[in-house]
Formats: structure tokens, C-alpha cells, sequence
């Protein structure tokens, strides 16, 4: 072996990797990332809908992190659509968001789903996957505080 290099490494899949190893990568990268930004808790936040049953009609999970809010699911149940639930549990992550003293808030969606929606409430696409999924396409949309 060369100076200076290191053995090889054997790569192979892993469906279900054992934890240790999940923490093992998460701690190398949280270590190199250590130098270029703060280190930031992605521990999801929900706000929840419920009928009076207390079933589960409406609900957005989001996180903070970077002075940044990420919509990452936000759903309402077909009875519920058009009354207003979307715009409000969307209104309340922002909220906390500003609350948290974010810059903007970011969000993914796909042109089946709703991005006429979010737009509606401020937010601008800056990024499209086209063809994704087939005769579809991902779209990133971010919205300044």
C-alpha cells in the first residue's frame, strides 16, 4: 500500500443496519459538519387535527433548524379539504417558526399534491425535479419571513 492511503473498505447494502452503525455514520457526519454550521436538533414537531372521536383528520410535522422552518408533511383529510385546516396548521408551524426567530420557511411537494396551495400563502419555487415521478414532478418552495 501506498503511503498515506488507507486500507480498502468492503462496501455492501445493508436493508436494516444494526444501530451503533446508524449512530457510527451520524456521528461522522455531525463531526465534519461540527466545523461549518451549529449543530442543530431535527427532532420532528407536529401539530395535530382531531374529531370530537379523536381521530387523526389533519396534521403537519415540521422541524427548525438554521433559522429555518421545514414543512416536511402537511395533510388533511378529504372531508376537512376547503374549510381552512391546511392554511391554519400551516399558519401555526409558522408561528413557531417566527417564534424561533426563522429567516423563511422551506417546503417539497409534488404538482399532484399542492403546490398551488403553498403558493397561495407566499411561497416561490426554486427548485423542480421534472419527470419525477413519471408525467409528474418535485417542486421546492421557500418563503421569506
Amino acid at each position: 500500500m501506498e503511503p498515506g492511503l488507507t486500507a480498502p473498505l468492503t462496501l455492501a447494502p445493508e436493508a436494516s443496519p444494526d444501530q451503533a452503525t446508524v449512530r457510527a455514520i451520524a456521528a461522522g457526519l455531525a463531526a465534519h459538519d461540527a466545523g461549518f454550521a451549529p449543530r442543530v436538533d431535527w427532532t420532528p414537531r407536529w401539530i395535530i387535527g382531531r374529531d370530537r372521536g379523536g381521530a387523526v383528520q389533519a396534521g403537519v410535522r415540521y422541524m427548525i433548524g438554521f433559522d429555518w422552518l421545514f414543512v416536511q408533511w402537511l395533510w388533511v383529510a378529504e372531508p376537512y379539504r376547503k374549510q381552512g385546516f391546511g392554511s391554519r396548521l400551516l399558519a401555526r408551524a409558522e408561528a413557531a417558526a417566527r417564534d424561533a426567530h426563522c429567516r423563511g420557511s422551506y417546503v417539497d411537494t409534488f404538482t399532484f399534491q399542492a403546490p398551488k396551495f403553498y403558493e397561495r400563502h407566499g411561497y416561490r419555487e426554486f427548485g423542480r425535479l421534472d419527470d419525477y415521478p413519471p408525467g409528474h414532478a418535485r417542486i421546492w418552495l421557500s418563503k421569506a419571513f
